[in-house]
């Protein structure tokens, strides 16, 4: 029998290249994403494995529709083995007092609530059989606050937080919990986080090789699959002339 993933964010960037990653190792899917539309390329893609997939289509920040999507899964996808927790956002790079309102809101409710409500709801079930890796996608921006950013760094040192509690509350089970904390990722990202400004968005990787999401896949899915008396903590993924989340060398 497959293990089973669950990966929210799934449609692109770090969340897909999961979704990849985990299918051609023969894990079944669920996949979460807000768009159907957005989602369907990668389920066509991902068809072409051996493997099965389980779309559920929510907004992570909608809790009602959270619970009512993992509520209806078939009986063979319950069985959770791996969470990944990716979905996340920035948006804007305004100073603090003068950001717009809904924004920070948007970031929390993505980036810190809904992460914990997904857990919240994922997790009782892991504890039940006794085994399961939840696995939080972070950021280096947790890690210190840079210009303009100072909501979505906080967001991301919550996810380091939670994470580190999650780990001290299952101490005393087999489950895992890991927090990788990517750098200087191409992906959508930026392209949200300036409402669709392309040219803003290309000129965050300028003079400088970011990585793919392709890379952060293969971090998470090590941190997956490390032997079971192997807890893999926290990871720290930066692009070679990166040394932290506002030190950045360009070419």
């Amino acid at each position: 029998m497959n293990k089973i993933v669950f990966i929210t964010g799934a449609s692109s960037g770090i969340g897909a290249a999961c979704a990849k990653k985990f299918a051609q190792a023969g894990y079944d899917l669920v996949l979460n994403a807000r768009s159907e539309d957005k989602l369907r390329p990668l389920l066509e893609e991902l068809t072409q494995n051996s493997i099965q997939v389980c779309p559920l289509i929510f907004d992570v920040r909608d809790r009602k529709a959270a619970q009512q999507a993992i509520d209806s899964l078939p009986e063979k996808f319950k069985a959770i083995d791996v969470l990944v927790n990716n979905a996340g956002l920035a948006l804007g790079m305004d100073k603090e007092y003068e950001g717009i309102e809904e924004n920070y809101d948007t970031m929390i409710d993505t980036n810190i609530t809904a992460l914990l409500m997904i857990t919240r709801m994922v997790v009782p079930g892991m504890v039940e059989r006794g085994r399961g890796h939840i696995i939080n996608i972070g950021s280096v921006a947790g890690d210190a606050a840079y210009p303009g950013g100072s909501v979505y760094c906080a967001t991301k040192a919550a996810v380091k937080v939670l994470s580190d509690g999650l780990r001290m509350d299952l101490v005393h089970t087999p489950l895992r919990v890991t927090n990788v904390k990517p750098g200087l990722v191409e992906t959508n990202f930026s392209i949200t986080r300036f409402a669709g400004d392309k040219e803003r968005a290309d000129k965050v990787y300028q003079g400088i090789q970011p990585l793919t999401g392709e890379d952060i896949a293969d971090v998470v899915y090590y941190a997956a699959n490390a032997p079971a008396h192997v807890q893999i903590a926290e990871v720290l993924v930066l692009a070679t002339h990166q040394a932290s989340g506002s030190l950045v060398y360009r070419e």
